[in-house]
């Protein structure tokens, strides 16, 4: 994984030297609320409902054990001994004290991290998939393009003052697992016959309270050109996208406005200006960043292991674990290995404690080469496994609640904090979780069932993702009661698709009840080996609808306006 150089580790010094300061005045009304504000966003710090919530990042989803041991500490010290995984691949902390915030940013400056950029209205988190650089299907590593953009855009002061915030994805994989569509900029990383990189740039993608999928910008752009290109997108998405409504200001809203054809004109003039200029990337600067992604000293394995098969063969709960939990690795004889954050009503989606992260970073040092991984789905991945060390692991894993086999499955939930703590939410995100979990709590069930993606988001900010769930579910406000929205039909990856409504809202007590018939409708109507999206393709949406407000229920509604 990369590591610090000189500039990295004094940018980040400073950085926490000034914080210290700046919350130091804060603390004697030097600095009024509304001046503290945008500088306590500046380094990831929010006011939620309860207490001060910081957000770390961290970049395309990469950790090293002693980092994940000092996230521990910082759960175990500072706040009520977990901390919560984010569908951006960083890691919030609930209950956060505002004095003890620069003695966390400094912890975390020691060990190479940060919270720079993680709010605000700037390029967030560079993300990528959680297996990149290890995965069988990949074309090539995108972590040094990630690590290059990071570098980029971290304090870069023209784009620090975006009209809103500002979301870039990169992957190079047969399949997208890093749901490139849905961001402001997707970049997928290919190469040619002649083994020269390209990217596929994707524009104006995003969810919240209008949904867009992105649309191709560049078909073949030559990865040289990575930074001036983007920085084109950035500029003129800083001259024109809006600043008098944060609900229309993202460039999605801009590129929706004048068309895609009419942007790509405009970034074409503004990039032949810049196209060649300092930003252009050289082979000399790949290497120096590439070079820092130290590969693992992986032994000559087989395939497989006699031990794995027999394992495999005799224990029917750890075959069914494996058949889950493992993603295929380029190098033979190893695996990486999911584990899940979502046991079921015991925590909420995404959380972990202290003891779970450390955990995490023994068995990534006794079973792996010290790095650890975030998906965006909120599950903790584990790169490379040797397969003859499975089975310990997954009895390890089962000691401590991080060995649920339902990757992929209806209660892998991905869901946001929801009104239980963000002061932005219309209604709880985590109960509504626990009591689908509960409900589908089979997990023969849940196998035959196959692959289901329930996403819960407690508002239109869409933090849970809800529009790309094969099953979709946000929080609504109805005359101060909670409700619930569903979707059907969202999915992610290659055939990205935004997700229907189905009608008007539900009651919390009603969701379970709802899931339940959307799922007999699915059982209904498949046929063999079809999973639950290429069913509601195949039916439509009618006749999910039908039984979810009573068989012979046809609602008539607006999707635009209802709640």
């Amino acid at each position: 994984m990369y590591q610090y150089d000189h500039y990295d580790h004094a940018l980040v010094q400073e950085r926490v030297a000034q914080f210290r300061d700046q919350v130091a005045r804060r603390l004697s009304d030097d600095l009024s609320e509304e001046e503290f504000l945008p500088l306590r966003l500046q380094n990831g710090l929010y006011m939620q409902k309860h207490a001060y919530m910081l957000r770390v990042a961290i970049p395309y989803g990469t950790l090293s054990s002693f980092q994940l041991r000092t996230l521990a500490d910082i759960a175990r010290i500072y706040d009520r001994d977990y901390g919560h995984f984010t569908t951006r691949q960083n890691i919030q902390f609930n209950w956060i004290e505002l004095t003890q915030v620069p003695d966390i940013l400094q912890r975390l400056a020691d060990a190479e991290m940060h919270a720079i950029q993680t709010s605000g209205n700037c390029v967030r988190n560079i993300t990528t998939e959680a297996f990149a650089g290890v995965a069988a299907d990949e074309i090539m590593d995108p972590r040094p393009l990630a690590e290059i953009l990071r570098q980029w855009s971290t304090v870069n002061p023209e784009f620090l003052f975006l009209p809103r915030k500002f979301k870039i994805a990169i992957c190079s994989a047969e399949q997208d697992r890093a749901a490139i569509q849905m961001h402001d900029i997707g970049l997928y990383l290919y190469q040619d016959s002649q083994g020269d990189k390209f990217l596929r740039v994707m524009v104006g993608g995003g969810l919240g309270r209008t949904p867009i999928l992105s649309q191709q910008l560049c078909e073949n752009l030559p990865w040289k050109y990575l930074l001036s290109y983007v920085e084109a997108i950035l500029r003129v998405y800083n001259r024109y996208g809006r600043r008098d409504n944060k609900y229309k200001a993202r460039i999605k809203i801009l590129v929706k406005a004048i068309g895609i054809e009419k942007f790509a004109q405009e970034i074409e003039q503004e990039w032949s200006k810049i196209k060649s200029g300092p930003s252009e990337l050289t082979d000399e600067e790949y290497e120096r960043v590439a070079n820092q992604f130290f590969a693992p000293a992986y032994e000559k394995l087989s395939q497989e292991s006699m031990d794995y098969h027999t394992q495999l063969a005799t224990n029917k709960d750890f075959a069914l674990w494996a058949s889950r939990n493992l993603q295929a690795h380029k190098v033979s004889g190893y695996t990486s290995v999911i584990l899940s954050t979502k046991p079921g009503v015991n925590m909420p989606p995404g959380d972990v404690t202290s003891a779970q992260m450390n955990a995490v970073a023994e068995w990534a040092d006794k079973y792996g080469f010290g790095e650890i991984r975030i998906a965006h789905e909120q599950n903790i991945v584990l790169p490379d496994v040797r397969k003859c060390d499975l089975f310990d692991l997954w009895q390890a894993a089962k000691t401590i609640g991080l060995a649920t086999p339902n990757i992929g499955l209806l209660t892998d939930i991905i869901a946001c904090p929801g009104g239980d703590y963000c002061s932005l939410a219309n209604a709880k995100s985590i109960s509504i979780a626990h009591a689908i979990q509960a409900r589908f709590d089979n997990l023969d069930y849940l196998h035959d069932l196959g692959e289901i993606s329930l996403n819960i988001s407690g508002c239109m900010n869409a933090c849970g993702h809800h529009h790309i769930g094969n099953i979709g579910i946000l929080g609504v406000d109805k005359n101060g009661n909670e409700f619930y929205q569903i979707t059907l039909g969202g999915a992610q990856g290659n055939n990205s698709q935004l997700g229907k409504v189905i009608g008007p809202s539900f009651s919390a007590h009603e969701v379970p009840d709802v899931i339940e018939k959307i799922v007999s409708v699915y059982c209904r109507y498949r046929e063999l080996d079809e999973s639950f999206i290429h069913t509601f393709y195949r039916i439509g949406i009618e006749p999910f609808r039908e039984l979810a407000y009573g068989k012979n229920s046809n609602p008539e509604f607006n999707q635009e306006l209802l709640v």
